[in-house]
């Protein structure tokens, strides 16, 4: 390995530290909580905050899990998803905190939610 070489150079997480408190920001959740829920100290986890440290695999795995999403969303990866994914990551990080009862209402309100345009539209339709 030629350290001299850019292509075989270790690439730092761009953006890591960005992408974590964006993701907590939207989640309305502290960061002692992700740090808990990954099973990390709350030292450990302050530093990837601030970009001082990066976790290593099995850390970057925890806290994605706990944050409700994939590592690659926490990572400098264009995956072409949606504008709406950090709401969505959002409603999937609450949706893990519900019983399955409240799961039901949510699944039955967010369907109603997203027929509703197709259902108007259909409506419009049929007028004409």
């Amino acid at each position: 390995m030629d350290p001299l070489d850019p292509s075989e150079q270790i690439v730092p997480m761009k953006g890591f530290d960005t992408r974590l408190r964006q993701r907590l920001t939207a989640m309305e959740v502290s960061s002692a909580e992700i740090a808990r829920r990954a099973g990390l100290s709350e030292r450990s986890f302050s530093h990837y905050l601030n970009g001082s440290r990066e976790p290593n695999l099995d850390s970057l795995v925890r806290i994605a899990r706990a944050l409700g999403c994939s590592p690659n969303d926490l990572l400098d990866f264009d995956d072409g998803s949606s504008p709406n994914s950090i709401l969505i990551d959002r409603l999937v990080g609450a949706a893990g905190q519900l019983s399955v009862q409240e799961l039901e209402i949510v699944a039955i309100q967010t369907e109603a939610l997203a027929a509703k345009p197709k259902q108007l539209t259909a409506k419009r339709v049929a007028r004409r």
